[in-house]
């Protein structure tokens, strides 16, 4: 006949100590959540300011203000800020809800010698080595999770040059970046996608690209424009002396002879 285990006096008492261990466990990894969800919540939202550095900077970032700008251009090289201060004031419009989505397109060019379609993943994917300095400023403000889920509903979108034909966009903040590698007929292209609500940031280094005049998008427009006055678009030229770089960099760059 079998008898039941008798149940040590002190057992209860050990559950009762893991209960309360469990509790006080409970208790701390939910402030610990909250005290991370706080940071985050600071981290993520906090005001976007676009300081100027320089002159052409403050004219830049008022150009990128200005409602009037339909599309504004930005030339330059690379380290005057172009770029950053496109996404920065494609967010604070996206956040002040001036703008439903944020748009982020360039050529099609090989990095390295791959080509987006022997590159691993989706088309997300594919274009993260042309979009890396771009996200690298989108988190700053929006965490990992939120970007995953721009993505997922079309709020933030990137997409090649090339399958921006045919489509036209309404509410958008679009940045075609590095569009020293366009065509005359991708640039054209490109400029008539705009729909109401939208506008268009153009970036691009004239002197890293290997179209000639007759075949650079990019110079092409700048040489039309040069004798067009136009109420909905501008343009800021970028010099050398307004890359804005760690001064280690400088000189490291002074070291190698670089101009500066």
């Amino acid at each position: 006949m079998s008898r039941k285990a008798k149940r040590s006096w002190n057992e209860p008492q050990q559950s009762n100590n893991s209960r309360r261990s469990n509790n006080n466990n409970n208790r701390n990894n939910r402030h610990n959540e909250q005290t991370i969800n706080l940071q985050d919540h600071r981290r993520y939202n906090k005001s976007i300011e676009l300081n100027p550095r320089n002159p052409h900077q403050r004219d830049y970032i008022h150009q990128l203000l200005n409602p009037n700008n339909s599309i504004v251009f930005a030339t330059g090289p690379a380290g005057t800020g172009k770029t950053m201060l496109a996404v920065l004031a494609g967010i604070k419009m996206l956040k002040e809800g001036d703008i439903t989505k944020i748009i982020v397109t360039r050529p099609a060019v090989e990095v390295d010698g791959e080509k987006h379609g022997f590159l691993p993943g989706d088309l997300n994917q594919k274009m993260e080595p042309w979009t890396r300095p771009i996200f690298d400023v989108l988190h700053e403000h929006y965490s990992t999770k939120e970007t995953a889920r721009m993505l997922e509903e079309q709020i933030l979108e990137i997409s090649p040059l090339a399958f921006m034909r045919g489509r036209t966009f309404k509410e958008a903040w679009i940045i075609a970046d590095e569009m020293q590698n366009a065509t005359p007929s991708q640039m054209k292209m490109l400029l008539t996608r705009l729909g109401e609500g939208s506008r268009m940031v153009v970036t691009g280094d004239v002197q890293q690209t290997d179209r000639k005049e007759g075949e650079n998008g990019l110079l092409d427009f700048g040489r039309l424009f040069k004798n067009t006055d136009s109420d909905f678009i501008s343009w800021t030229t970028f010099e050398h002396k307004d890359i804005e770089r760690h001064p280690a960099v400088t000189e490291i760059l002074r070291i190698y002879g670089d101009s500066i």
